[in-house]
């Protein structure tokens, strides 16, 4: 399957993604809050991102005071599926992943039935290079995907499996944040995740949505992780390694319709190549604070060279 021809051409007029504010006559946090407002209220819910550019913003702890300025229903990263560390109260530091590698384009925990409608990002450190946390327009995505594609996941739904393991994915423990089996359940029976222990060892199933309506805009949008959690995702090498390894049912993570039949591999690469195609980059600097519409904006993270520390909030 090749459709890339039928892609219709990028809107090069359309809104800057994210909106850039220069706040660096600020000097407190209240002060950044106060001149953000109109702003973000003006251009979170339509281009779905602002960068606000600020000197006053000065440690994770500003970062941490202005968050909750804004928000009072920060969450903590319960069912993550990616590494991180709790930095201070409910902020963490962005995907712990190696430097040399990208992290693809996605929305947080679109692999699941509970996400954060917004999602921040403080740059507490730049990279010497690289190291651009790239957005995409979640809407222009799901226009962009071939109509037959989409429609069959808006059918069908995702089915999102995952076999948890120390030493080739997060474990059971730092993913549910615990270390008893019976607050697992008490979680996964709320939100109607399915498992199944084999000793120490746990298996999850969930069923999820392909797309959403925003809630506020009305406005269709692709909202799924099939494409990170599909075995195709991974590089040649690493993906015959874990064949080798695994049968397909005990692969770390993977992906399958929600009627458990499988995904092709083209439809995936099809859906990577339009949320490629949506990509915009722009250079952090210290202090930068990022605040995204998670269903409208999806976000991801380009290798880097040098120290980068960028803490994460939700809400």
């Amino acid at each position: 399957m090749n459709l890339h021809a039928s892609l219709p051409p990028i809107d090069a007029e359309r809104a800057e993604l994210p909106v850039h504010v220069d706040l660096s006559a600020c000097a407190s946090i209240q002060e950044v809050r106060d001149a953000a407002q109109p702003h973000i209220a003006a251009h979170l819910h339509t281009v779905g991102g602002v960068l606000l550019r600020t000197r006053a913003i000065d440690s994770i702890q500003a970062f941490e005071a202005l968050v909750a300025a804004f928000s009072n229903d920060l969450m903590t990263y319960d069912f993550g599926s990616t590494p991180r560390s709790q930095l201070s109260g409910k902020v963490y530091t962005s995907t712990e992943y190696p430097a040399e590698q990208t992290i693809a384009m996605h929305n947080e925990m679109a692999y699941t039935t509970r996400w954060p409608s917004r999602i921040w990002f403080y740059c507490d450190q730049a990279p010497e290079q690289g190291g651009e946390t790239p957005v995409a327009d979640s809407r222009a995505i799901y226009r962009r995907v071939d109509p037959a594609i989409r429609q069959r996941f808006e059918r069908d739904g995702l089915l999102y499996v995952r076999n948890y393991s120390a030493e080739l994915d997060v474990p059971w423990q730092k993913t549910f944040n615990t270390e008893r089996h019976a607050d697992v359940e008490a979680y996964c029976r709320q939100a109607g995740i399915e498992f199944e222990w084999r000793g120490e060892q746990l298996k999850t199933w969930q069923r999820c949505q392909a797309s959403l309506r925003h809630p506020l805009t009305d406005e269709q949008v692709w909202f799924n992780q099939a494409h990170v959690f599909h075995i195709s995702n991974l590089e040649e090498p690493y993906r015959e390694a874990m064949r080798a390894m695994f049968s397909e049912d005990e692969l770390p993570r993977n992906v399958l319709f929600g009627d458990g039949s499988p995904i092709e591999d083209a439809m995936l690469d099809e859906i990577r190549h339009v949320i490629d195609s949506e990509k915009r980059l722009f250079t952090w600097r210290k202090g930068d604070v990022l605040m995204l519409d998670n269903v409208l904006t999806a976000h991801g993270r380009e290798s880097f060279q040098g120290a980068r520390r960028i803490a994460v909030a939700m809400a």
